[in-house]
């Protein structure tokens, strides 16, 4: 797999953003507004009704330990997604089935709201369609450009992540009120509807989408050059099979543990070590397979250590939708207003951040001689999501004091939050899209949704840990309560992180993937 020469194509000077493109944008639209109104209420509906069998002290615990656990199921299952798409039925049929197979998940929140049981099958058919899709509409929206017209694939890229702030910014203005005011059966139900419609959008644009053929059976493939990779050296193999034992021993404290943290654990180790045996072997594969694709290899195991540094990042952003909501019950607000509600700031700073940056803050920086690279808005964003933790770790130390104060000074941390969020979701998308070999596009995507996997794992594995009387002791013994001492525990962590990925993106050289004209 060769990297064609960034200056290899030149762009036409009279090209157009495809027509197709406004069917992808508008099916994304409803669709996050679908996902996102059953997502920004769903903490709320658990801890007031769903888990009301619990004592009410432990009814927040589990209702995080269930939120993470169905965002964890929705950025797995993009492996699978990725997967089908690129080696069986392309992006557009693998959108299309699985969307249905969403719709059918959110029929089940809106009729089952008083059945535990049916309420998490449909968690977990929308984890598997809204994950399963995921990888593939952002590749699909990669698909419908080339060399000639690539420069305006970062417009195409800011305005899908815009139209998915719009759709989100709506659903959760509105539905914690019609949670309230309506009853679940309601809350639930309208997101459904804007689901199925999201599916008739991309069924209409059918006939207009470029599509890329799945990709056939490949002897030089990721896996099977990473297979004769381990296989060459003694190194190699001691580092997979460590990685192997270490998944097993995952699994044997499943009763401690859980199944979730146990699979993503086992996950982790697989990828981690094996990855890590691939790459101190990878140029003994030379000879059985072509330069091009150990390269290929190389190139997208490079990019798999910056998606892992950024998974601290996703530990920080997701709790905004638990932790953060948890916290805003504890502050003072107006009676028709629900902690939840919140929520909309993001999308709507969303909205406002990235053509702020694009046209004003990026061309300020190239004027005083500085490049906004991906990588450089990446690394700034994990370290801004790092100071909002800061924000909110200090404002939960004066309600821990038993000061209580405005929900209005959220917005502060909120704002942190949402320009990390443009500087590494925004970005992340296009980098990814830009850096995988054509055959990979799906499953490199999938890859940059298992970061997201990751990160809620840090924030199970954190919460499992203060549960533990030894580990309450030691944070007691700090002055801090638990909650602000977990807090600035991940603004800590994301610090670390930034730094990482800082001192590992001064090594990294860009790639241009872009389909040929």
């Amino acid at each position: 797999m060769t990297t064609p020469s960034v200056s290899a194509a030149v762009p036409a000077s009279n090209a157009r953003i495809p027509r197709q493109i406004p069917y992808i944008i508008g099916n994304e639209g409803c669709e996050r507004f679908s996902f996102y109104g059953m997502r920004n209420i769903l903490t709320v509906f658990l801890v007031s009704s769903l888990l009301a069998y619990l004592p009410e002290s432990e009814r927040a615990g589990a209702a995080k330990d269930v939120f993470h656990t169905f965002v964890i199921g929705v950025y797995f299952f993009p492996l699978l997604g990725g997967w089908i798409a690129d080696r069986f039925f392309g992006k557009y049929h693998t959108i299309f089935w699985l969307s249905l197979v969403y719709c059918v998940g959110q029929g089940c929140l809106a009729l089952f709201v008083d059945n535990k049981l049916g309420f998490y099958g449909g968690l977990f058919l929308i984890a598997l369609g809204s994950g399963g899709i995921k990888p593939c509409v952002a590749a699909f929206v990669g698909d419908q450009f080339d060399q000639s017209n690539k420069h305006l694939a970062k417009v195409v890229f800011d305005a899908f992540y815009w139209i998915i702030n719009f759709g989100s910014f709506f659903a959760s203005l509105l539905m914690p009120i019609f949670l309230k005011q309506l009853g679940p059966a309601i809350a639930f139900g309208v997101p459904g509807v804007l689901m199925f419609i999201s599916t008739v959008i991309l069924w209409l644009g059918r006939r207009k989408y470029v599509m890329v053929p799945p990709a056939p059976s490949n002897p030089h493939s990721f896996l099977r050059v990473a297979r004769t990779a381990l296989a060459a050296g003694v190194s190699g193999r001691v580092l997979a099979g460590l990685g192997l034992v270490l998944a097993i021993a995952a699994f044997a404290k499943i009763g401690s543990f859980g199944f979730v943290i146990s699979a993503c654990v086992a996950l982790v180790a697989v990828i981690g070590f094996g990855g890590a045996g691939v790459w101190i072997q990878l140029e003994r594969a030379r000879g059985t397979h072509p330069d091009e694709a150990v390269d290929g290899v190389r190139a997208v195991l490079r990019v798999l250590v910056l998606f892992f540094l950024v998974t601290p990042f996703w530990s920080l952003f997701d709790q905004k939708a638990s932790t953060w909501i948890l916290q805003a019950d504890l502050m003072s607000k107006p009676h028709w207003f629900q902690s939840s509600q919140m929520q909309a700031l993001n999308p709507l700073l969303v909205m406002l951040l990235i053509p702020l940056n694009n046209l004003v803050v990026y061309p300020a920086l190239r004027r005083f001689g500085f490049e906004p690279t991906p990588l450089r808005r990446m690394g700034a964003g994990i370290a801004f999501a790092g100071l909002s933790w800061i924000v909110v770790g200090g404002m939960q130390l004066v309600l821990d004091g038993g000061h209580v104060f405005s929900i209005t000074w959220q917005v502060l941390p909120y704002a942190l939050l949402t320009l990390g969020e443009v500087l590494v979701s925004a970005t992340g998308l296009e980098f990814a899209y830009s850096q995988a070999p054509q055959a990979m596009k799906g499953a490199i995507l999938s890859f940059w949704s298992l970061s997201v996997t990751i990160g809620n794992l840090w924030v199970l594995v954190v919460n499992a840990g203060v549960r533990s009387p030894t580990v309450t002791h030691v944070i007691g013994s700090t002055g801090f309560g638990v909650t602000a001492f977990q807090m600035f525990f991940f603004a800590i962590f994301a610090f670390a992180a930034a730094a990482a990925f800082g001192l590992y993106a001064l090594r990294y050289k860009m790639a241009d993937h872009y389909r040929k004209s």
